[in-house]
């Protein structure tokens, strides 16, 4: 096994899910993957500047920190719930941040993105979006002290999930098939998705777009072999089938 990816996990929404993320990134290490990737909202909320760290924040970046000592690479998807990723602070407990992923196992183009963006529709989300993560709000976040601005960017962060929950949760179908043929004829083979929390999936011949389903609700994650192969694992790294997204969802495949 060379990388495990997890969606969604929202860590800070409960109370145990700091110490479950912690197992989870412990045990990938010793069963010897080399890369986890974060595809977008690894946290209720993670802003790049140390003084919005809450401890569930920082109880994950220290297991991130032994990680990365032990040669495993962390990657981070940028989601809705996260701002500036690549501030320095945050910067160097990670490997690599980015809107967009691309990478090679056993002859197959990967590439991994969140999927807020994927609705073109969503005019209301792609607004605030650009406004909460412009260089004017990331000026003004160094400038606030720690408390008022973690208040700040909280109701921002509510803001957008109330904009697009709709979206998230009654998946648009058509947008999707469209992103997936926009990938595959760029050469990619395999495109992951988060954001939508529950699964769903669409192919043509030998290539495959996919919502990979949320870890906040399934503690589940998607490895990705060596050979390109993929599998479901539990949060113990046992395999097992992959959640299947309810019909009133808008999809399962």
């Amino acid at each position: 096994m060379t990388r495990l990816i997890i969606a969604d996990a929202h860590v800070g929404h409960t109370g145990p899910d700091a110490a479950d993320m912690v197992q989870l990134v412990g045990r990938a290490v010793e069963a010897g993957f080399r890369e986890l990737i974060y595809l977008g909202d690894a946290f209720q909320y993670l802003i790049g500047m140390a003084k919005f760290w809450t401890p569930a924040v920082q109880t994950v970046l220290l297991e991130w920190d032994r990680a990365r000592r032990r040669g495993m690479t962390i990657g981070l998807i940028e989601g809705n719930r996260d701002f500036f990723l690549d501030d320095p602070e945050l910067a160097e407990r990670v490997d690599w941040t980015g809107r967009q992923h691309d990478f090679a196992a056993g002859g197959r183009a990967f590439r991994v993105v969140h999927g807020d963006r994927v609705n073109l529709r969503d005019v209301q989300y792609r607004f605030w979006s650009a406004v909460s993560k412009s260089r004017p709000a990331r000026a003004w976040a160094r400038l606030l002290p720690g408390a008022l601005a973690v208040a700040i960017v909280s109701h921002m962060e509510a803001r957008l999930a109330a904009t697009n929950r709709k979206y998230r949760y009654r998946k648009p179908i058509r947008d999707l098939e469209r992103a997936a043929r926009d990938a595959w004829a760029e050469g990619v083979d395999v495109l992951l998705w988060g954001h939508f929390h529950t699964g769903w999936a669409t192919g043509n011949g030998d290539r495959l777009a996919m919502v990979v389903p949320a870890w906040m609700e399934t503690r589940g994650c998607l490895a990705v072999a060596d050979d390109g192969s993929w599998s479901w694992l539990s949060s113990t790294l046992e395999p097992q089938p992959i959640p299947r997204a309810p019909e009133a969802d808008g999809g399962g495949a």
